[in-house]
């Protein structure tokens, strides 16, 4: 979500807070635009991330409700390569983005971020992410590490125009973060807290 991190996948570097650099893409090029969206679905965060330790965000299309994103109006190539990134392989490769495209969701793999899921359209454009094949009653949650939390909080307050007590009770709420993470800790994070 957070126009920062998405600028370590473009051009390669290691995201503040994180543990391990990115190669970046054939193409570093910025987003052409980036606009707020609301996917059908749910945030939830579960498994274990080597970039931040703690739980990672992924997006459950078909649980009942509404995740807050940020959207990027990026290349087919440059897609591909973020993809990559996340799914642990080189970029440098085009994705087929034909099945996700005419079905609405495309598993590449049985790993995290290997399942392609088309949330939507705007503009004109699919708006496409990839998540796990799995659902989110699926997996136990995992509660995400501080770093990550500012990062996805910088995200929905850049994009969707929030305080930083909206972002928080957001992310707060999402299952994974739920119990383990209050409200007024996440805030106290966006603010610039320990």
């Amino acid at each position: 979500m957070h126009l920062d991190r998405l600028n370590r996948y473009l051009r390669g570097g290691t995201p503040p807070g994180g543990l391990r650099a990115h190669p970046g893409c054939r193409d570093p090029r910025p987003p052409i635009r980036s606009a707020p969206v609301t996917l059908p679905g749910v945030l939830y965060f579960a498994t274990e991330s080597a970039v931040w330790t703690g739980g990672r965000a992924f997006l459950d299309p078909a649980a009942p409700g509404v995740a807050f994103a940020h959207a990027h109006l990026l290349t087919a190539g440059q897609f591909a390569d973020i993809a990559a990134q996340e799914m642990g392989r080189e970029p440098g490769t085009d994705l087929d983005l034909g099945r996700v495209l005419s079905v609405g969701r495309d598993r590449l793999g049985p790993g995290r971020y290997e399942t392609l899921v088309l949330a939507g359209r705007r503009d004109g454009f699919p708006v496409l992410t990839f998540t796990a094949p799995w659902g989110s009653r699926d997996v136990p949650g995992n509660a995400p590490s501080a770093a990550y939390l500012r990062h996805l909080g910088a995200g929905l307050i850049t994009a969707h125009g929030w305080g930083a007590a909206r972002a928080a009770a957001y992310l707060a709420s999402r299952p994974g973060a739920a119990g383990q993470w209050t409200a007024a800790a996440v805030e106290a994070l966006l603010r610039g807290g320990p």
